[in-house]
């Protein structure tokens, strides 16, 4: 079988969505998939300094990147566009992912006009605080063109139950399948010794972490944390907070206010993004894993803080109901009361947080590793292309 994933952008400041196409394109090669992908060279401000328009070997992929046109993040290309309507034909089915980005609209008509069946996966961009949020400028674009995408899919891929759930409303006539992300348990075996992250803030050293790890972007309610820290922060002077990721929307200003104007700025770092064994490290320095978004498809940082064993606590806004019933995390209401509880009752009971850490590994584990997710997703693409393969021939 012979799958094309299309995806906007694979810069690491985009985060987890790049991530989780790259990761899924290896473990989908491991299972003999033939998988390409395209995208762009956008990265934030910048763009990546990589060859275009022809093939680089990967050891489970081949990705191509196009050269792109930045219009309110829309991402137009040209030469993507000329490409996809010139080749979609060579694979069996096309897997596009994110919406309200220009390079996967081209993606969809071109499979429209060759008959190619295709897979959408939104990254949480369906719900419905990430529809309101900039409404103006996504509601015509979502009527005139997203839409219409996602009622020809052959299937739109939700990461969570509870995002399934919430995009009802919109009546979508494609099916929906329900596939998480993952993470690989390789990299949860043995973690780097904390001194790694501790060399780089050595004056963290003695202080109880408490650690986000995301992108500096609105949605993750930053907003909220800064207000939260500060009622942790005055009943437990020792936490130190690391807000660990990449800022690729300049929102890094106003998040500093935030903590400014709540009285905490001092005991906050921000670090950008880590990568590797200094996120790892980071990770193993830490105490407590918090993500207060108002909205996620489905997080990779928080399958990291829970393979990672921490105690962790998230919002509704993560969609993972099932890490709440598995007495997994603490999931609380998009509430800065509740958040706050929740990290004190952790700061309280170590002894019962560390045990909710080890049954968040095990879940982690057991249910959401990349071979999973990838399995799961070759049985989808084969029933989707053996049912086009048999309305193809029924119209011969």
């Amino acid at each position: 079988m012979k799958v094309l994933l299309v995806i906007p952008a694979i810069g690491s400041v985009y985060g987890g969505p790049s991530k989780s196409v790259l990761e899924l394109a290896q473990a989908l090669g491991r299972f003999g998939i033939n998988v390409d992908i395209i995208t762009t060279t956008a990265n934030g401000s910048t763009s990546l300094d990589v060859p275009t328009q022809t093939w680089i070997v990967e050891k489970y992929y081949r990705i191509q990147y196009f050269a792109y046109w930045d219009f309110k993040d829309y991402k137009f290309s040209w030469s993507l566009t000329r490409w996809l309507l010139l080749h979609v034909t060579d694979y069996d089915l096309v897997h596009t992912n994110a919406i309200f980005s220009y390079p996967v609209l081209p993606a969809h008509w071109a499979c429209w006009l060759r008959e190619v069946p295709y897979i959408m996966t939104p990254h949480g961009m369906l719900e419905p605080w990430a529809l309101a949020y900039k409404s103006g400028k996504k509601g015509l674009y979502f009527s005139w063109f997203e839409k219409p995408a996602l009622q020809r899919a052959s299937a739109i891929q939700m990461l969570a139950s509870s995002e399934a759930k919430r995009i009802e409303p919109l009546r979508l006539k494609a099916p929906l399948v329900l596939i998480p992300n993952g993470v690989h348990p390789h990299d949860f075996e043995k973690l780097p010794n904390a001194e790694l992250f501790y060399h780089n803030y050595p004056y963290i050293r003695d202080k109880t972490l408490i650690i986000f790890l995301g992108r500096i972007d609105p949605k993750k309610g930053i907003d909220l944390l800064s207000v939260v820290f500060a009622k942790v922060h005055q009943r437990f002077p020792q936490t130190h907070l690391v807000i660990a990721g990449p800022d690729n929307t300049g929102f890094s200003k106003t998040a500093t206010k935030y903590f400014l104007d709540a009285g905490c700025l001092d005991a906050v770092t921000f670090t950008g993004m880590l990568t590797g064994s200094l996120k790892y490290a980071a990770l193993a320095a830490a105490s407590i894993y918090v993500a207060p978004s108002y909205s996620e498809g489905f997080s990779i940082s928080v399958l990291e803080g829970m393979a990672t064993k921490l105690p962790c606590v998230i919002t509704t806004g993560c969609n993972f109901p099932e890490a709440a019933a598995a007495q997994a995390a603490l999931v609380v209401d998009i509430d800065v009361d509740k958040i706050a509880e929740a990290l004190i009752w952790c700061l309280e009971n170590p002894e019962q947080a560390k045990v909710m850490g080890d049954r968040a590994q095990k879940l982690i584990l057991e249910h959401y590793t990349w071979e999973q997710i990838a399995n799961k997703l070759k049985d989808v693409y084969t029933r989707i292309t053996n049912e086009h393969l048999a309305r193809s021939s029924l119209q011969i």
